[in-house]
């Protein structure tokens, strides 16, 4: 059975490299994302850095389950930058990244061909540079009990091993709950036939 609750993505963003082509200058990095409302910012900041720079082009991917993506050429010849950097991406099998490559032109034109060379490589480049760890998708719970219950929650908690984010011990106690994807529909059984126990699944 294929482990679908485990990804590859990248623990943080990359050294920048630098990809030479015919003069033309490829700058590369590979950026950690959890939302698209993070590219936009980045985009922008290398704008602003590299002021000469023709084109910011981009690839990204988000999610386990069902992945979105999306490939920008920036005003270079269609396909000829975003997908190759997307290719990237999926070559590295890697999810909830950013690879961003900014070009300056060098004066001599590359070529659709030599341009998904050039942007293909440098997203290579940034990739062999990034440092990729392997992450769990986990599903979090909310938990509701009284203090008659305290004793069978906690020892279902420290039997099954797992994580306590966060809890709240009032009149009554509540319990924020992390569980690995993959064992979340086991633990949810567990405390809901629980009376009167009450268990929320929460984003």
């Amino acid at each position: 059975m294929e482990k679908t609750d485990v990804y590859r993505t990248v623990a943080e963003t990359s050294p920048e490299i630098l990809h030479k082509d015919k003069k033309s200058k490829f700058y590369a990095a590979v950026h950690p994302i959890t939302s698209e409302e993070e590219v936009k910012p980045i985009v922008e900041e290398l704008k602003k850095k590299y002021h000469t720079a023709n084109h910011v082009c981009y690839a990204w991917q988000l999610g386990v389950e069902n992945p979105s993506y999306r490939a920008n050429d920036d005003g270079e010849p269609n396909n000829s930058a975003g997908m190759p950097i997307y290719g990237q991406i999926q070559a590295y099998d890697l999810t909830n990244v950013l690879i961003t490559v900014t070009r300056i032109f060098g004066g001599t034109k590359l070529g659709v061909g030599g341009l998904i060379q050039a942007y293909r490589t440098a997203a290579q480049m940034a990739l062999d540079g990034a440092k990729i760890v392997e992450k769990i998708v986990e599903t979090r719970f909310r938990i509701q009990f009284g203090y008659a219950e305290m004793d069978k929650v906690m020892r279902i908690v420290k039997q099954k091993n797992l994580s306590i984010v966060s809890q709240k011990m009032d009149m009554d106690c509540e319990l924020i709950l992390s569980v690995r994807m993959g064992e979340s529909d086991g633990t949810f059984r567990l405390f809901d036939e629980m009376h009167p126990v009450e268990i929320a699944i929460i984003d």
